[in-house]
């Protein structure tokens, strides 16, 4: 009952999503400048103007940083939308404990997530303190400093945060209580840590090294994923197989191998639809969820026809990456 007055609005904000009749046409372009004229009877008409390719990213990323910012403002739980958002702000912290380390400006590669400001996370990294991040988060960051102090290698930066980022997924999703939700984070895990161990054995990673990039927050216990790092990727596919998700990594696995750009569309895609249920749910934070979820999967497909169309991209190049789009 929480969200009675925020989900109406949603519903609202929903009309906005584009269809996938709108994909269609827009996929079946001839040019960039056509895709733009499709565009311009959507939300998205003020950002449609002469050579507007060249800004389509930056003002992509204004109507998320809106987006987020709104949804905080008016969700009952801002922590429900922070656990959408989080994403960017271990983006965000990965570039700029990087910044950090090596002094250079990576400002520009800043995401507003709509909860944690450039200053504060530039503040929280060099000092190690902060009074408005979570206590969770600023032990993260004094691991990684800890870390940084012992090795100058920045992939270490990446494998820590990551680490943190689905831990304090698993730890905010049952704080929160909603059963389906912790399904869907369970599952992106899960999924996760699926493609993290095949990527593992295709490099002949270390045993060691594994063990910490890893996430334990799933349900697939940690040590089976580990026990076959060392073996063969037929072996570990064949695991794979008799998993809860086999029907839907039998997909992306062919004679033994597993195809990994596609298990990322894939993994997209299932994720989504844990939020369909959605579309019969009148109470709860499922709406909301689902209305961040879609306009993420929007803005990803607007991206990738923009460059699509500007790099000359085949219609089957475009469909095999596009994310499926689930209408309102």
């Amino acid at each position: 009952m929480k969200y009675h007055e925020l989900n109406p609005l949603i519903r609202e904000r929903e009309l906005e999503l584009l269809s996938k009749d709108t994909f269609e046409q827009m996929l079946q372009a001839d040019s960039v400048n056509s895709f733009g004229e499709l565009l311009k009877s959507t939300c998205y008409q003020s950002y449609i103007y002469e050579g507007f390719e060249k800004d389509f990213e930056k003002n992509i990323s204004k109507e998320r940083s809106n987006l987020f910012e709104w949804l905080k403002e008016c969700s009952p739980e801002p922590d429900i939308v922070w656990l959408y958002t989080m994403r960017y702000t271990f983006h965000n912290l990965k570039v700029l404990t990087k910044a950090e380390m090596t002094g250079q400006n990576l400002d520009q590669f800043y995401i507003n997530d709509g909860f944690y400001p450039l200053d504060v996370l530039k503040d929280a990294i060099h000092t190690q303190a902060s009074s408005q991040l979570p206590e969770n988060i600023m032990c993260c960051i004094q691991e990684v400093h800890a870390y940084c102090e012992e090795s100058a290698i920045l992939q270490g930066i990446d494998v820590i945060y990551d680490r943190c980022f689905l831990t304090e997924q698993r730890r905010l999703g049952e704080q929160l209580g909603y059963p389906e939700l912790l399904e869907e984070i369970i599952a992106f895990i899960d999924l996760t840590n699926v493609t993290t161990t095949a990527r593992g054995i295709l490099q002949g990673r270390s045993l060691g090294f594994m063990s910490t990039v890893i996430s334990s927050s799933g349900s697939i216990p940690k040590e089976l994923l580990l026990s076959f790092v060392r073996g063969t990727m037929e072996t570990y596919t064949q695991f794979l197989l008799t998993t809860v998700y086999s029907d839907l990594l039998k997909q992306v696995i062919h004679e033994g191998m597993i195809d990994l750009v596609s298990l990322e569309k894939l993994k997209d895609d299932y994720l989504s639809s844990f939020y369909q249920a959605a579309q019969t749910q009148a109470f709860g934070p499922l709406p909301l969820l689902a209305f961040l979820n879609a306009k993420e999967v929007e803005s990803k497909n607007l991206r990738l026809l923009v460059i699509g169309k500007r790099n000359k991209f085949s219609i089957e190049q475009l469909k095999e990456r596009m994310r499926q789009v689930y209408d309102a």
